[in-house]
């Protein structure tokens, strides 16, 4: 009867002629070479591991069986059933295991992401909100050693965010945060009502996969691109010198701009990545829209107009549509300690991935 560990021979083989070519002298000094089998080789790590610990299991499990047939020295037999027992449980689980590594990889979860923070409906105190989650995603990346840089941003007259973009550097950034694109709303009463109601206001969550020159090709013919004085915050610097940048991809229209850097060069590099991650987005979409429903569904792939998340401040509840459940804690989380929340999703992700893979 076929087995789920029969899809690691051709893994492990893989893996084998991997270590053989990196080897060889002619391919360890092409540099580009080696950086490509490095990278398969790393990819194959997890499914090589779980490879060798159903190998060592299964042999442990045919020398009970051993025992067991021979049923000559009777507390030998009771301790291989025993033993077999808990063998067959490790299998089990190590199966499990397997059929999450199995799953189809979301090629962009080793990326940095681009997020982009807007206020919504509620007025001033939209703004606010947008400002905390803003806070919250760094905090968050703090607690996880990553870098935050800022590319853009707009703030309101109370303090709070009417727009941010900023980029989040770190290994693994985008697939965690990935989760968060969508309309994020909110409910509690602001510090500015007297009366003490409850006032209800949104922020919608944009993330984006950093993408590389090699990852979208770009024309210099297909740009215009404006300098002009940035307005507002950054500092007399910023206001008499000429650095904000203006980049539009005249075959759409589509329009990025960056302000915060006192250097035109640092702008331009910014509003740059953020058109090319805008541009590998919108290619991604396309791709989206060719699979199935049930793929498109995936909970990391929601729509930006989508009602993901409900935070109840009065409550201290933060309820999650997409998985149906509420966490609570709401000072903790919006400190960043968002490990629980998103760590629901992956798990919904992977059962819906999982149930996709049975039902196919």
């Amino acid at each position: 009867m076929p087995s789920i560990f029969d899809k690691l021979g051709p893994v492990l083989t893989r893996y084998n002629e991997i270590e053989e070519a990196m080897g060889r002298p002619e391919v360890a000094t092409d540099f580009e070479q080696v950086q490509i089998l490095a990278k398969e080789r790393a990819s194959l790590e997890s499914l090589v591991d779980i490879a060798q610990r159903h190998q060592k299991l299964a042999g442990e499990q045919e020398d009970l069986n051993s025992l067991l047939e021979d049923g000559s020295d009777a507390e030998l037999t009771r301790m291989a059933k025993e033993e077999l027992d808990s063998a067959k449980q490790q299998l089990d689980e190590l199966e499990a295991e397997l059929k999450i590594a199995l799953l189809p990889k979301d090629h962009n979860d080793e990326r940095d992401v681009i997020v982009e923070i807007r206020s919504g409906a509620g007025g001033n105190e939209a703004s606010l909100f947008a400002s905390d989650l803003y806070r919250a995603y760094t905090r968050y990346a703090q607690l996880h050693h990553w870098q935050v840089d800022v590319m853009d941003s707009s703030p309101s007259d109370l303090g709070g965010l009417n727009k941010i973009v900023f980029e989040i550097q770190g290994k693994g950034a985008f697939s965690r945060l990935k989760y968060e694109r969508g309309v994020h709303r909110v409910q509690r009463v602001p510090d500015t009502e007297a009366q003490g109601r409850i006032h209800t206001s949104t922020a919608t969550v944009a993330v984006l996969a950093r993408a590389d020159e090699v990852d979208v090709k770009i024309s210099p013919d297909d740009l215009r691109i404006d300098i002009f004085h940035a307005g507002g915050h950054g500092g007399q610097n910023v206001n008499k010198v000429a650095t904000a940048v203006r980049i539009v991809y005249e075959p759409t229209g589509l329009t990025v701009i960056c302000q915060d850097e006192r250097s035109q060069y640092k702008n331009k590099s910014k509003a740059m990545a953020m058109l090319r991650a805008r541009l590998y987005e919108a290619e991604q979409e396309k791709i989206a829209a060719e699979r199935s429903e049930t793929r498109r569904s995936q909970v990391g792939h929601a729509d930006r107009s989508e009602k993901i998340r409900t935070y109840n401040y009065p409550q201290d509840r933060i309820t999650d549509h997409r998985v149906g459940t509420s966490f609570h804690g709401m000072p903790r989380i919006m400190d960043g300690e968002m490990d629980e929340l998103i760590d629901a999703l992956v798990n919904w992700e992977q059962e819906s991935l999982l149930a996709e893979s049975l039902a196919g």
